[in-house]
C-alpha cells in the first residue's frame, strides 16, 4: 500500500480489510511524508505500532 492509500483508508468511514503481518489492522494516523502508519490490531486495540505503510496490504 502506498501512503495516499493508506490516508484514504484511514480517513474513510467504510472498515477496509488491511493487513499487517497476516492480522487484521486498523489505520490510526498516517504519515505521508515518512510513509509511516501508526496502526494497532483489530484483537488488540491498545497495542499501538508505528510501520511502513509498503507493509500494509489491502485486501
Amino acid at each position: 500500500m502506498d501512503a495516499q492509500r493508506a490516508q484514504e483508508v484511514a480517513d474513510s468511514t467504510t472498515m477496509a480489510n488491511v493487513l499487517y503481518n497476516g492480522s487484521r489492522i486498523y489505520i490510526e494516523h498516517v504519515d505521508q511524508q515518512n510513509g509511516m502508519a501508526t496502526i494497532h490490531s483489530l484483537d488488540n486495540p491498545n497495542s499501538k505500532q508505528s510501520v511502513s505503510v509498503s507493509s500494509l496490504i489491502e485486501q
